[in-house]
């Protein structure tokens, strides 16, 4: 995960929870051959189990990479709605040694009677039976996003953030088989993370806004992986507008996205990119050159 300066400076909410720094490597060595017969060494993604226990109950086991744990397992407790806010959870310890992150609430999690249920997400994205009755009922209605007119995006911005992600998908680069997410105020990077699905990547990243009280309302997030119905909710609840992606959209992203006034770019790669829907909040002025 990489925080840039601005974004490194900023600290955590008061009564934020401890968070353990755990580490681990995210690329190995094999031996292959190749098309011409010759042995050469590559690096492919450390892809890894991490059991998520919540005040000792076995929750959810995730496939991650483990740039940042801690944020990860924060971001998917706030995007799934197990917990209220960062402050009900009192501490996160990850330990690689027995692939498992305990989370220890404040005043303990209560009953989760609903069961699992795997959707689409890389590597067995997980979310709960009712999420499709929850967004059809109560989410997209507790979900207040800025107007069109104070939460826009030029071209020449959208254009400077498809130019700055070139330069940071370092993994992908060395190995392939990952997906970058990044969070942007306007054309500046503040936070990327790269990891074996989009999901761990918005949910790293908003397990860091969670942490820090970074609203939403006047950030852009990008993902090189396609925009679902949850990648869209994901970031609708935490207050984000604008995303675009290398990647599509889906007919579920697109209703949703409709239906809570948000901005999806697709297909942006190089100076190309389609405005799918919120074409009020792209400002498609010419760019010189």
């Amino acid at each position: 995960m990489v925080v840039q300066p601005e974004a490194h400076a900023l600290r955590p909410v008061p009564h934020a929870p401890q968070l353990t720094a755990a580490t681990c490597d995210s690329l190995r060595e094999i031996l292959i051959v190749d098309e011409h017969g010759e042995r050469r060494q590559i690096h492919i993604p450390t892809e890894r189990p991490l059991t998520v226990f919540l005040d000792g109950r076995e929750l959810v086991t995730l496939m991650t990479l483990g740039a940042s744990p801690e944020l990860l397992v924060l971001g998917y407790l706030r995007n799934q709605r197990l917990l209220s806010d960062v402050t009900a959870i009192e501490s996160i310890d990850v330990a690689w040694a027995t692939a498992t992150a305990a989370v220890t609430t404040r005043a303990g999690a209560g009953a989760l009677a609903a069961p699992r249920m795997v959707t689409t997400g890389c590597g067995l994205g997980t979310g709960f039976a009712d999420w499709m009755s929850r967004v059809d009922r109560s989410a997209i209605d507790a979900i207040t996003l800025p107007a069109a007119a104070a939460a826009r995006i030029a071209r020449g911005t959208l254009l400077a953030v498809l130019d700055t992600m070139r330069n940071y998908d370092a993994i992908h680069r060395a190995a392939g088989s990952v997906h970058s997410c990044a969070l942007f105020h306007g054309a500046d990077l503040w936070v990327s993370v790269e990891d074996v699905s989009r999901h761990n990547g918005v949910d790293t990243i908003a397990g860091w806004m969670a942490l820090h009280g970074v609203p939403g309302g006047d950030k852009i997030l990008f993902t090189t992986g396609r925009l679902t119905g949850e990648m869209v909710m994901k970031c609708a609840h935490n207050g984000i507008p604008i995303l675009v992606s290398r990647n599509g959209v889906t007919a579920m992203g697109h209703t949703l996205a409709a239906k809570l006034g948000m901005a999806l770019f697709c297909r942006a790669a190089n100076r190309r990119f389609l405005c799918c829907i919120g074409a009020e909040r792209f400002d498609s002025e010419p760019v010189a050159g």
